[in-house]
Formats: C-alpha cells, structure tokens, sequence
C-alpha cells in the first residue's frame, strides 16, 4: 500500500511504500476513498501540543511512532476480513464510514462502544496509520457505518468533525431553541457545528472568529450572529450579541484567548465545553467557580454510538452539508499547509480518484 506519511515533525509529507496488512481476528481491510484533513492533524504534523505553563507535550512521549500515514476522517470500501468477523454481514464493496477513535478493544469503555475514553487508546492516524493512505485496517466490524445515500466526502467529516461538534453539542442540551449557543471558531467544526444546530431544531446561534471572511461563511451557512474575536473586547462583543451573559459557549479553537474570553462571558450557572487543542491555558478565579456555579468541561472526539446517531440524521436529510474542497490523495502536503495557512472554508478531504 501506498502512505504520504510524517517521516519527520513539521517536515513534508513523504510518499511511502509499506506492506499492506492482512486482517485477523475481527479486523476489516478497506480500500480508501476518501480521508479529511482535520486541524488536530496539524498538531500531529508538528509533533505535539503547547500547554502553556506546564510546557510542550511530545506526541513521541506518549506512544506515537513515525513514519505516521494520518488522517482519521476516513471512507472506505471493504475488500476483506478476518475469520472472527463472518457473520458481520459485511459484503466486499461496501462503502463505509470508518470510526477513527478505537482503543484496546477489550476495557469497559471499549466494550460500552466507548473507545474514546480507552485508557490505552489506538486511534487511526495518530497511533497508528489512517486515511493518508491507499488502504486502512479497522479493528473491528462496529467501527463502521455505511455511506448509505450521503456524498461519501461530507460522510468522512461525520467521523470526526460530525460527531466532535454533536458530542460537544449533547454537553449543553437541553436548551431552549431561542436561547443564544455561543460557537468560538467558524472552520470545519464550527460550520458543522451549525449544521447539527440547526438538525436539532436551534433557532440562535452565534459563531466567533477572527476572520470576516469565515464569520461571512458562518452566517451564510446559518449562523444567525456572528462576533468578530481576536482582541480584549471580544468578551464584551459576545455578550452584546446574545444580549447579555451566556449559559453555553463551545470553544472550537480552546487557545488561551479564546478561553478567557469564553469564560468572562458565561452567566451564572453557565457552561463552557471545550474542545479545540490549539494551546495554551486558562487561570481560573477559584472563588468564581462556585460562587457563580459554573462548568468547565472538556469534549473529546465522540463514541461510535454518536457516529451511529448522526449519520442516521444526516441519512433523513435533516443535517445540511457543510462546504468541501476535493483533493487528489498525494496531495495531502499541499493540503494541510493550505490548512495550516488558513486558507481552508469548511473541509479539505482527500479522494482517491486519480491515483
């Protein structure tokens, strides 16, 4: 099988060739069709993480291992499977949605269709390769969803960007329709983000962003207020577009700007979920904590049952698309330093057609 692979952080990619796997036991073996290039692929790229005070967590530290094929939004057809999966019901050509976020397979968080919170997790394209790659092997049957009618680009997002903003989503439901729900960041996770929104039924929703460009994209895709970010006042914009102080504000992007500014406008007894890895940290007044009753909670990715729930919506044609930008497959360097340019509206995926 062919990979464009980490070789080395922040380098180019590099196209390889390595052996392409025979499944085992439960494993699948899919032929790639397509393969979104998400932001958290950049971090990867780069080698790590910046967590402010505490220093720059390595990714090599924590079991990630090069040359790395990335990309965990993956679609796929299904050539073969190991002995342990007949009876799966899996036909050779079906097109499928790959869920990424898998770990040991056999903890209770696994088993509960959890692996996300595996305590030893394996996921696609981080820990081991994904979608930058001509072929990709699931661990198991219940990790994959049928394309079904959906335009199987948009249905690789579901795999990540989909179920990230729909997990993040179910943090702070239920909620009035009326009520502003604050989304900080309009690039893939947060046009999705609005397109969940609106799947659901949610009339207000505002969207931050230093870009008028993607605050443009943002309100065409159905935002119906937009706040311009990037400085001190942002806080105070926020609030004047939601008329006053906010109980639910999802922070896409999680950088210490967008943190603070979160957190200065939530209202009493309000609740920021946060998602983005972009860096940094958050000094929280302690007193203000209970005094005000306040939540901070992270979101990390989404479970399979998640992934199940929202291609069922987006199978009924209630969860509008978001915008997609097809690129041949070997040129998943150009794409992520578009991305990292941020040059990007909605989604890159990566198509095999053409190789």
């Amino acid at each position: 099988m062919r990979a464009w692979a980490v070789v080395e952080a922040g380098k180019p990619l590099q196209e390889i060739t390595i052996p392409t796997p025979e499944p085992t036991g439960q494993q699948v073996l899919l032929e790639i069709t397509h393969a979104g290039v998400c932001h958290s692929d950049l971090h990867i790229w780069e080698g790590g993480y910046d967590l402010g005070s505490r220093g720059y967590l390595k990714l090599s530290d924590r079991g990630v291992k090069l040359p790395l094929a990335m990309g965990h939004e993956i679609v796929g057809r299904v050539l073969k499977w190991g002995p342990d999966a007949n009876g799966a019901g899996l036909k050779v050509g079906d097109h499928m949605v790959v869920f990424p976020w898998v770990g040991c397979g056999t903890c209770e968080a696994c088993r509960a269709d959890e692996d996300n919170m595996c305590l030893t997790p394996k996921s696609l394209g981080v820990y081991q390769h994904g979608g930058y790659a001509t072929h990709v092997l699931a661990p198991e049957p219940r990790h994959l969803v049928p394309v079904g009618n959906l335009d199987p680009a948009l249905a690789a997002t579901y795999a990540c960007s989909g179920i990230t903003v729909f997990s993040a989503i179910n943090k702070v439901m239920p909620m009035p329709a009326d009520e502003p729900i604050v989304l900080i960041g309009a690039g893939g996770l947060g046009l999705n983000a609005i397109a969940v929104l609106k799947a659901m039924g949610h009339r207000r929703i505002v969207v931050v962003d230093v870009s008028p460009a993607k605050l443009e994209v943002a309100k065409r895709e159905g935002a119906t207020d937009t706040v311009l970010g990037g400085d001190s006042d942002t806080a105070k914009r926020i609030m004047e577009a939601c008329g006053g102080p906010v109980r639910a504000i999802i922070d896409l992007v999680n950088g210490t700007e967008t943190a603070r500014s979160a957190f200065d406008s939530l209202r009493k007894g309000g609740k920021l979920v946060q998602v983005g890895l972009f860096g940094g940290e958050l000094a929280v007044p302690l007193p203000v904590m209970p005094m005000r009753a306040l939540t901070i909670q992270g979101s990390y990715v989404g479970n399979v049952k998640e992934l199940r729930e929202l291609m069922g919506i987006a199978q009924k044609g209630t969860l509008p698309g978001i915008p997609i930008t097809r690129m041949p497959l070997n040129q998943a360097d150009t794409a992520l330093n578009r991305l990292r340019e941020g040059k990007v509206t909605g989604r890159i995926v990566l198509t095999a057609e053409g190789l």
